[in-house]
């Protein structure tokens, strides 16, 4: 195998979140009375963190405190409703039992709330999962490169013994902060156009060539 460890970020790249994001995003849009909005406007508006996702769904001109309003509504609604229609993307299962298998551990960088991450993981990946950290003090969102340093430092693996696996403009700038090999995937919440445009310098389509990446054979 090339790397000893492998890190993928969450949301569009092993967990299919949209759906979920999106409802409990119109839902706390809804307490202040808001218009709501749709899953392809909450596409384009998750990778940053939530607090993000709230600046960039609510309208024009909200106050700072009204922001804080809907990120605290959105938060509680989302600790109870993570789950109700998130999946994990096919394929994704077996990718991560493959590298088990094969001797590699993995890992979950996320700029999710780290309540979430690890809820998640732990319910959706059980046993397989050997590190995950999301959004938290003292630990900066990523592109910042903290997240996937924090991953290295408790796993105690050098960069090149690691390859960062994400969906987005983020990871890709994740990544080149970090100082780490990339794959991006497309099936994630950017279109394979964009992530070319955004400088991704290879992206794969299935875990199967995640996997095949990983063994050497591309």
């Amino acid at each position: 195998m090339k790397y000893k460890v492998v890190v993928f970020d969450l949301d569009g790249t092993i967990l299919d979140t949209l759906e979920d994001l999106a409802d409990s995003l119109n839902y706390a849009l809804r307490i202040r009375d808001f218009p709501e909005r749709t899953v392809e406007e909450t596409r384009k508006f998750v990778g940053n963190g939530i607090r993000k996702l709230i600046e960039r769904a609510v309208p024009a001109g909200t106050s700072p405190s009204e922001i804080d309003e809907v990120f605290a509504v959105f938060k509680e609604y989302y600790k109870e409703h993570c789950k109700d229609k998130t999946k994990p993307y096919k394929g994704i299962e077996e990718l991560l039992l493959h590298l088990q298998d094969s001797g590699c551990r993995t890992a979950v960088v996320s700029n999710k709330a780290d309540f979430a991450v690890k809820s998640l993981c732990k319910s959706y990946f059980p046993g397989v999962i050997d590190f995950a950290v999301g959004e938290r003090e003292g630990i900066k969102r990523k592109p910042c490169p903290d997240s996937l340093w924090e991953v290295l430092r408790v796993l105690k693996v050098k960069l090149d013994e690691a390859i960062y696996i994400g969906d987005s403009e983020v990871d890709i700038e994740t990544a080149v902060n970090a100082g780490t090999d990339c794959l991006i995937v497309d099936w994630g919440f950017r279109k394979r156009d964009f992530l070319q445009e955004k400088g991704a310098k290879r992206i794969v389509s299935s875990p199967e060539e995640i996997y095949g990446y990983i063994r050497g054979e591309q």
